[in-house]
């Protein structure tokens, strides 16, 4: 068997999150037609994930910054750190928007929070995906 090292420990809590963020999003989503059938279940349900999303966006943000250290960003290409920074930027669309998402209070905002979380979210894991297997 092949011996873990901390590159394997990061990349699996980053990989293990964004799973937990980005799956999470689409599965509350895909179940909210049937949870809007039952009076409350539809907030109900999204703050049961909330309690698990934001930390996991929390773990992404801290072994996120840990992959950057830990490949050194100022020693990559500049294809690569433009790459890095457009990452970063979408992840950081995704946090806010998500959060817009959750303090809305009209229709609008609420679709347009979930929308942009949701898209910046995939936008993200793609980024990083390429970022992974292009380095």
């Amino acid at each position: 068997m092949m011996t873990p090292t901390a590159a394997t420990i990061r990349i699996t809590l980053h990989v293990l999150a964004a799973t937990i963020w980005v799956g999470g999003q689409f599965t509350l989503a895909g179940l909210l037609p049937v949870l809007r059938k039952f009076e409350g279940s539809a907030k109900l349900a999204a703050r049961a994930f909330n309690r698990i999303a934001w930390p996991a966006f929390g773990i992404l943000v801290v072994t996120g910054m840990w992959n950057l250290v830990a490949i050194d960003v100022t020693a990559q290409s500049n294809s690569y750190q433009v790459t890095v920074f457009i990452k970063i930027a979408v992840a950081i669309t995704a946090g806010v928007a998500t959060a817009a998402h959750i303090s809305a209070t009209s229709k609008l905002a609420l679709a347009l929070g979930g929308a942009i979380g949701a898209m910046s979210s995939v936008a993200a894991v793609f980024l990083g995906v390429l970022l992974h297997t292009g380095a």
